[in-house]
């Protein structure tokens, strides 16, 4: 049975797979350790069906260069899968997924304000009163994930009669005020909102528990996601101060301790207001603990900490790469 849903995996694996990087990423292997394609399609495919990995994820995680012990202990996109569907059922997931619902229902976390498509089309006066207050504004896909859907644009580019119909021709159901991040991470990356991302779990006695937490900084990107391109970093829980390098989904890249545009050091950058940050997720954890773990996205204004969006499939390689070894045990709470 677990053979069967293995082969599974695999065969969605490789319906989604991202050939061109694998193709990069077995040339850079071949130049690190010697090893010819052949081999490393063999010990993929096999290393996927043992720890429940997918292709990509054994050159992200270094298999070519662990042994079983080290291999074990790395989360993979199928045992993710599985613990994210005992997390968060399918049937609570709803108020994450859709941005719409997740405003209305951490509001009170919330910074800055967001609209729907919908209640601009009811109101043209809100549609004037958005441009006439807010210099930029983010538009995005209610349901979209990784920053695939972000738009930002100035207001001025917009008058009341086009706004709405640009949103529909852009499949954009959805528009936030721009947020201004605190000076710091501005000038650690000016490019786009630079959010830190902490991983929470609810065991069954309700007990509250922090996974990791993680600084996500743009390189050049009006995002911050891993996935475009970007950097993560490890945040010290007990003080909020990065204690490693940003590092790349890329294999090829190498880690950064500097920011490769800004100059400014990563490695004892402090993220401001963290207790209250802490104490903001921890609280936005509580109130819905019907979704028990959740990778929380948090922007750090001049004025204080404030939810951006809460994740329900939150990412393995943000979690563990930062770290640089496999964090599954961490999932192994007694009672989950």
């Amino acid at each position: 049975m677990r053979l069967a849903r293995r082969l599974m995996y695999l065969g969605y694996y490789s319906r989604h797979m991202n050939w061109l990087m694998l193709r990069r990423f077995i040339r850079h292997t071949r130049e690190q350790y010697g090893m010819l394609p052949v081999r490393q399609v063999v010990a993929f495919v096999g290393d996927s069906l043992r720890y429940n990995i997918s292709p990509l994820e054994w050159y992200q995680f270094g298999f070519a260069g662990l042994g079983d012990s080290d291999k074990a202990r790395w989360a993979g996109t199928g045992l993710m899968y599985e613990f994210q569907l005992r997390a968060n059922p399918p049937s609570e997931r709803g108020v994450l997924d859709d941005k719409r619902r997740f405003y209305t229902a951490y509001r009170e976390f919330f910074r800055h304000p967001l609209w729907t498509l919908e209640e601009l089309e009811k109101d043209p006066a809100l549609v004037k009163r958005i441009l006439a207050d807010h210099e930029r504004l983010v538009f995005k896909d209610a349901n979209g994930n990784c920053g695939s859907s972000v738009q930002i644009h100035a207001s001025a580019k917009f008058d009341a009669a086009n706004l709405i119909a640009w949103m529909n021709h852009q499949c954009l159901d959805m528009v936030e005020a721009f947020v201004e991040q605190h000076s710091a991470l501005s000038a650690l990356s000016p490019s786009a909102v630079n959010t830190v991302r902490i991983f929470t779990l609810l065991d069954a006695d309700g007990e509250y528990h922090v996974l990791g937490c993680r600084l996500r900084i743009s390189v050049n990107s009006h995002v911050d996601n891993l996935a475009a391109g970007n950097l993560a970093a490890l945040i010290d829980e007990a003080t909020g101060v990065v204690s490693g390098p940003g590092v790349y989904s890329d294999i090829t890249r190498e880690p950064e301790r500097h920011h490769p545009v800004t100059g400014t050091p990563i490695e004892g950058f402090q993220v401001p207001f963290w207790r209250e940050t802490l104490e903001m997720v921890r609280q936005a954890s509580l109130k819905y603990p019907q979704n028990r773990s959740i990778g929380w996205d948090v922007v750090i204004t001049p004025q204080g900490p404030g939810l951006i969006e809460g994740n329900h499939d939150w990412c393995k390689l943000v979690w563990q790469l930062p770290v640089g070894h496999g964090l599954k045990p961490l999932l192994d709470i007694p009672n989950f």
